[in-house]
């Protein structure tokens, strides 16, 4: 492999149509139970990893910006890992350009770090195919082993009895997907959350009563979702996934303390979604670890369901389809 100094890459955030939530490894950040994403074609992350031979420290911006403590915590810890697999030492200049809300449940860190993994690993010469890069972007954020790969993609878990659990749990294309799927991102929010998802999840896991049968459910929703993504069943799809959500959202809200996520404006936005389904559209919501709504609906129809969701909301919308793998777009020596 030819060593660079510099190296920039592209990911995009994916949005679980089958949710991933709780963790049996908090180390090594595997799931308690498989996931199945879609990565989108909107709001992607632009990473850089610049080595810095002589620094003492790594150096990170965001959008321009230092990171705050937690951030560079993370980042450095991410790029320790990787050196210590390398046997490099060199320190490294990140900068990363977001197009979507940091910390506002809109997938960004799973494109931050599907993008940091891809260009970091490049840089230092870590030399992995796209399974082995989708397990190194799981150990910086869980769902960034998705958004190494295009369209829909199921995470595995892994057996708990796996002699290199590590190993055991990665993310893959699913190529058999016959579905032609939009997704409308309604932005009712874009600050950052109240609690951050690592804590959500924690909290969720071990106080809801909840929690055990939720899971259970999302294991058979995995094949299940799987099987309608390949009859091009789209109802079948929307119906898993919108109860997937909402079975996700219930559990955190029965948490101690509760986790709740859905404000007003989710729940006013969530009845019309509904409601237009009894007047025959065919639209279907999901949710992740935010107040954000994401509809979906077919291709055709998407810019007039958006627009009228955007009228009812009153808030901005953004029409995704499945989207593209990380991808190099530069590197130099």
């Amino acid at each position: 492999m030819k060593a660079y100094t510099s190296v920039t890459a592209i990911a995009h955030p994916n949005i679980a149509l089958v949710k991933y939530w709780g963790k049996r490894d908090e180390h090594l950040i595997l799931p308690m139970a498989d996931s199945l994403s879609m990565t989108l074609n909107i709001f992607p992350t632009t990473t850089t990893v610049h080595l810095t031979p002589g620094r003492t420290t790594d150096r990170v911006l965001i959008d321009g910006t230092p990171a705050d403590d937690e951030a560079h915590r993370r980042i450095t810890e991410f790029l320790d890992l990787i050196r210590s697999r390398t046997g490099r030492r060199d320190r490294a200049q990140v900068e990363t350009s977001n197009t979507v809300p940091v910390g506002a449940g809109l997938a960004s860190s799973a494109a931050g770090f599907a993008a940091l993994a891809l260009a970091a690993a490049t840089a230092y010469e870590a030399d992995l195919d796209a399974t082995a890069l989708s397990r190194l972007a799981r150990r910086g954020s869980g769902s960034a082993c998705r958004s190494i790969f295009g369209g829909f993609v199921q995470w595995h878990a892994g057996q708990p009895d796996h002699p290199d659990p590590d190993r055991g749990s990665y993310a893959e294309q699913l190529n058999d997907i016959h579905l032609d799927l939009a997704l409308i991102a309604v932005l009712l929010a874009t600050g950052r959350k109240p609690v951050s998802s690592r804590e959500a999840m924690n909290r969720t896991v071990t106080t809801s009563p909840l929690f055990t049968d939720w899971l259970a459910t999302t294991r058979d929703d995995v094949p299940a979702m799987h099987a309608a993504l390949k009859d091009a069943d789209l109802a079948r799809v929307g119906f898993i996934a919108e109860r997937n959500a909402m079975g996700m959202h219930a559990t955190m809200e029965s948490a101690t303390p509760p986790v709740i996520y859905r404000t007003p404006a989710s729940h006013q936005l969530l009845e019309h979604v509904r409601a237009m389904r009894r007047r025959g559209e065919q639209t279907w919501a999901t949710m992740d670890a935010g107040p954000n709504v994401k509809v979906l609906c077919p291709p055709a129809a998407a810019p007039r369901i958006a627009a009228e969701l955007a009228a009812v909301s009153g808030r901005p919308t953004a029409i995704a389809r499945p989207g593209p793998a990380a991808a190099l777009t530069s590197e130099s020596c």
